[in-house]
């Protein structure tokens, strides 16, 4: 083949509804400029191996993809120590440019990549294009990480199957929600299905995270819906609280775990829901109070289905951003659209941590006024007005108040 020059596409981590939509976009861009296009499957395990996993990239293969959920170029989470970089790969196909597509791990790594090869003196452009569903990497306010936005719709659209179920049978729901670290997905598919209950690791910021809280705030809100005669409720809970308990605590909830080999619970092995509905069913039976719950878990359902309109169109912006930031001499930076189109270049840099040279998770502002609105308005859960209606069912109600649950002052 002619060594003409050459770009290119990685995907790193979990799948995200766009991701097709962003290689298709990428490829036609640069397929136009007469660059051949390489995507390279299961993200950095290869790359800077002898042999690489490719496939060349053509408008009839971008084409067929744009629309198309999941991830035609396959995936891994593999993180490449620095020992590893070479550059054989780039110089032997004449590559320009390397485009990274992931979440914060995959950022991370462009950027130590990015600058591994100026130190060497390698002339080649790297640019990152920001995904996860989680929606958690350190972009401008307001602005989403592409993905978020078509997950967060089918989300709702299932948890509006659920809220259903809930009021048509007069139980209550008790789902968990991904999130590793940060809240944004179960808040939005929360506030979006108008639940009674949305949990997520931002609210404790004024305390510490346990999973007895967790439950008492479940009880306050099935609690307040009963003295409100509404027997029916879903809770939604992020995956994300997990993540700042300790492995006492998690094993301390009888679920069997099994374990990997640093001794610690493997916790995508369970669902999560399933631990929350057996605690909080534990203490509803423990307070004598009549209400059943069933676990619901919304996670990998929601990674690859097609992307709605939203990230269809985001995800052309940041596709062909990535060309307009090349022709920029942009490198070692993420590609930014803003809700008018406006293309802008994020350098990862100015994002890393100086101490770890991670990029740090952005998290749910919860003290801005979209939560503030939400949990002040929206939800239903105990508060010291309710203390009196509150004796019938509970012994210590004051022990249920949603606000000194978190040692939030009203």
């Amino acid at each position: 083949m002619e060594n003409k020059p050459a770009i290119v596409i990685l995907c790193g981590g979990g799948p995200a509804p766009g991701m097709n939509t962003v290689v298709s976009s990428v490829s036609k861009a640069f397929l136009k400029s007469g660059f051949r296009v390489i995507g390279l499957h299961e993200g950095y395990r290869d790359l800077f191996a002898e042999e690489q996993k490719t496939v060349d990239i053509d408008f009839d293969f971008a084409d067929r993809i744009f629309n198309v959920g999941g991830s035609n170029l396959k995936m891994s989470r593999y993180k490449p120590k620095d020992s590893e970089f070479r550059p054989d790969f780039f110089v032997k196909n004449n590559i320009k440019l390397l485009v990274t597509i992931g979440g914060d791990d995959t950022a991370s790594t462009a950027n130590r990549i990015s600058k591994y090869l100026a130190e060497n003196n390698v002339k080649i452009q790297n640019i990152h294009v920001p995904k996860t569903i989680d929606n958690d990497l350190p972009l401008p306010e307001g602005i989403s990480t592409f993905g978020y936005q078509s997950a967060k719709s089918e989300g709702v659209r299932i948890g509006n199957a659920i809220y259903e179920d809930a009021r048509t049978s007069a139980q209550w729901f008790v789902m968990a929600a991904m999130g590793r670290s940060a809240g944004h997905l179960t808040f939005g598919i929360g506030a979006g299905c108008h639940y009674p209950m949305i949990v997520i690791p931002e609210m404790f910021n004024k305390t510490d995270i346990s999973l007895e809280k967790i439950v008492r705030l479940v009880i306050s809100s099935i609690v307040k819906r009963k003295i409100l005669n509404i027997p029916y409720g879903v809770a939604i809970i992020s995956e994300g609280v997990f993540h700042t308990l300790s492995n006492e605590e998690i094993t301390s909830t009888g679920i069997t775990f099994t374990y990997d080999s640093h001794g610690h619970p493997e916790l995508g092995a369970v669902s999560k829901a399933h631990i929350f509905n057996i605690l909080v069913q534990n203490k509803l039976t423990e307070l004598g109070i009549d209400v059943k719950t069933r676990p619901v878990e919304l996670g990998y359902e929601l990674r690859c289905v097609p992307p709605k309109a939203f990230d269809l169109m985001y995800c052309n912006l940041l596709g062909i951003g990535v060309k307009l930031l090349y022709d920029q001499n942009e490198t070692g930076c993420m590609v930014s659209a803003d809700v008018n189109g406006n293309i802008r270049p994020i350098h990862l840099k100015d994002m890393e941590n100086p101490e770890t040279g991670k990029i740090e998770p952005r998290l749910v502002n919860i003290n801005g006024s979209k939560a503030k609105v939400i949990y002040e308005n929206a939800l239903h859960y105990l508060t010291s007005e309710d203390c009196k209606a509150a004796k019938k069912y509970l012994q210590n109600p004051e022990e249920y108040d949603f606000n000194k649950i978190l040692n939030w002052t009203k």
